[in-house]
């Protein structure tokens, strides 16, 4: 079963998300900033694809984004970028970037095309 982690300070929209995504099969862990979500990569967990918000305290979309690049291990789990502020996007190595509010088909369709069901990032 793929393993997706939705990383988004808005309890709404990381609950919408998880909702949806679990709805189509996937097992969702959610994390409520960048901190939370390096730690639980950090401590094992490995996901087949994030979902990521840029605007959040204690860390930060682009800083969580360089500090998974920074890690071998780490830096070969695909991820989107979900955020109002898209266009700031543009440097990070997201594989789509969707601005808010998100078409959820647009966004299944980017995670299928990077997940299988091994949990493997694939491409």
């Amino acid at each position: 079963m793929s393993n997706i982690l939705v990383i988004d300070d808005d309890d709404g929209i990381r609950e919408a998300l998880k909702a949806a995504l679990e709805y189509e099969g996937y097992v969702v862990s959610t994390a409520e900033n960048g901190q939370i979500a390096l730690d639980l990569l950090q401590s094992g967990q490995n996901p087949c694809f994030i979902v990521l918000d840029l605007m959040m305290p204690v860390m930060d979309g682009w800083t969580f984004a360089a500090k998974l690049a920074e890690d071998p291990k780490l830096s070969q789990i695909p991820f989107v970028v979900v955020s109002a502020f898209e266009d700031k996007a543009q440097n990070l190595q997201a594989k789509d970037i969707f601005k808010k509010p998100v078409n959820l088909k647009v966004l299944f369709d980017s995670i299928n095309k990077w997940c299988t069901d091994k949990g493997a990032s694939h491409g």
